[in-house]
């Protein structure tokens, strides 16, 4: 591969600043943003209000990929007199700095989401601000709002309460790290040997976290397992794209962020503020849904049931833990995708179907997520009992506008991961490769590969092919500004 074709990082960024811009969505910050940004010299300080609790003399610890700054949340756990847990989860208190209607906000609102790309991340925050004047990082005292629920031995939550908090993080942990120590499979990482007693709290956590996990499952909650393609750089030359998988810390996370999304919705609502719910309504797509099951085996009733589904996937998970990514992410694009909605308190709103819950807002990445800053501002209206801040009609906008832009964003890094894939098979044309098929319609039909984990087109042979079909096929050609993966499907395998 010579200098010209050599996968480079720059043509990556120009890729993805373009795609940025054609999904309306800006990929720099205005001069006002910046000026701004410039007058900020510190994080919030702790006002002396009676109701803020300081909690700093616990053992609190973030864990988030390996070169994550951006931290959103911590957590702790405290062991109960009657059995119970516990669980305590802190949220960055962006709204200390970031308020509403400022230039900063203007940005964020218009974007409403950090872009990962697989070249540059486009942070919805300056980043002064969200890695670091209002991210939980190590050993930086900070403001948060707290979300505290207890946990019965059999997953259930109780009790739960809302509250403002002085928070200190004691230990910035990785997910791969942290999960091969709770596996079993390597020694703790040195941040945890280093604070005492905060290894058992992880390991209380983990046991928490699983529980509540096993009971969700129960209820229909659907144990998905798709694959994440991350970009690996040899300096600036893009090496590879590897597969991230699920692992027992990124479940621990996951099971908490859902606990406190789920506290926070029903705290809004019985303190009867609107919410920015997330929901994700019933498959369009059962009947092929079913069709897969009946394929591998399995027996779905005729309507949407996501306590069978899960039944299901769970005895895939079981029979074929190697393929079963490829029929989660069949599934996935089966589901169709989130949207947010406002829940009008004493109004009935749509579930998770994928989640198997009610209550279900977006509230622990402020950083990262507009929909998590508003609902931000809408609990701290509600600690102090004033009016939300957000109009009836402005959170309706705000709902579609959010969902719109979210669907824009994962565009674009699909965009760039195309590209990307794009530049690491264009020396491999005319190979043969094993593949599954992740999208079936009118518009075209899509295949991803293993390695590298990449998609692309289907441009001839594809008659008869169907979402989660497992296919033989031929690379044609690439084009890495547009990023085109094209193939001819060969056959079934």
């Amino acid at each position: 591969m010579n200098r010209t074709t050599a996968p480079c990082r720059n043509q990556l960024k120009s890729i993805a600043r373009r795609a940025m811009l054609q999904r309306g969505l800006l990929p720099d910050f205005s001069a006002e943003v910046i000026a701004q940004t410039n007058s900020i010299a510190h994080a919030a300080a702790a006002a002396s209000d009676p109701s803020l609790k300081d909690l700093r003399r616990l053992l609190w610890a973030s864990i988030d990929n390996d070169d994550s700054l951006d931290l959103d949340q911590l957590s702790v756990a405290e062991q109960l007199p009657d059995g119970a847990v516990k669980i305590l989860v802190a949220i960055a208190d962006v709204d200390a700095i970031v308020k509403k209607s400022s230039p900063i906000d203007d940005h964020a609102r218009t974007n409403t989401t950090s872009v990962y790309t697989a070249a540059q991340i486009f942070p919805m925050l300056p980043e002064k601000l969200s890695t670091n004047l209002t991210s939980l990082a190590d050993g930086m005292e900070r403001l948060a709002i707290v979300i505290e629920f207890e946990v019965d031995a059999d997953g259930a939550v109780g009790k739960s309460d809302i509250y403002r908090a002085l928070v200190l993080n004691r230990a910035k942990l990785a997910y791969n790290s942290v999960a091969a120590w709770l596996d079993g499979t390597a020694p703790a990482p040195a941040p945890i040997t280093k604070v005492p007693g905060l290894d058992d709290n992880l390991r209380l956590q983990d046991r928490v976290a699983q529980a509540m996990k096993a009971r969700r499952h129960q209820h229909g909650a659907l144990s998905l397992e798709t694959i994440e393609a991350r970009p690996v750089f040899d300096g600036d030359s893009l090496a590879d794209l590897q597969a991230d998988r699920k692992n027992r810390a990124t479940e621990l996370i996951e099971d908490f962020m859902i606990g406190a999304n789920g506290v926070t919705a029903r705290y809004l609502e019985q303190k009867g503020l609107p919410a920015l719910r997330r929901v994700l309504r019933s498959p369009e797509r059962w009947a092929r849904i079913v069709e897969l099951a009946r394929d591998s085996g399995g027996n779905l009733p005729p309507r949407p049931d996501c306590r069978a589904l899960q039944e299901f996937l769970e005895d895939r998970r079981r029979a074929d833990p190697v393929r079963f990514p490829d029929l989660s992410l069949s599934v996935v694009k089966l589901l169709g995708r989130g949207e947010y909605v406002v829940d009008f308190p004493g109004q009935p709103v749509a579930g998770h179907f994928g989640l198997a819950v009610n209550d279900y807002t977006h509230s622990t990445a402020p950083n990262r997520r507009f929909p998590d800053l508003i609902t931000q501002r809408l609990l701290k209206a509600a600690l102090v009992g004033t009016p939300g801040p957000y109009s009836s009609d402005e959170l309706n906008d705000l709902a579609g506008h959010c969902t719109d832009q979210e669907d824009n964003a994962s565009k674009v890094e699909r965009q760039v991961r195309k590209s990307a894939a794009a530049l690491l098979l264009e020396s491999h044309v005319g190979e043969r490769f094993d593949a599954i098929v992740t999208g079936a319609s009118a518009k075209g039909t899509w295949v991803r590969i293993d390695h590298p984990a990449a998609e692309g087109r289907v441009v001839k042979g594809f008659k008869g092919f169907d979402v989660g079909d497992h296919v033989i096929v031929d690379l044609l050609s690439t084009d890495v500004e547009r990023g085109f993966v094209d193939f001819a499907g060969v056959r079934r395998s």
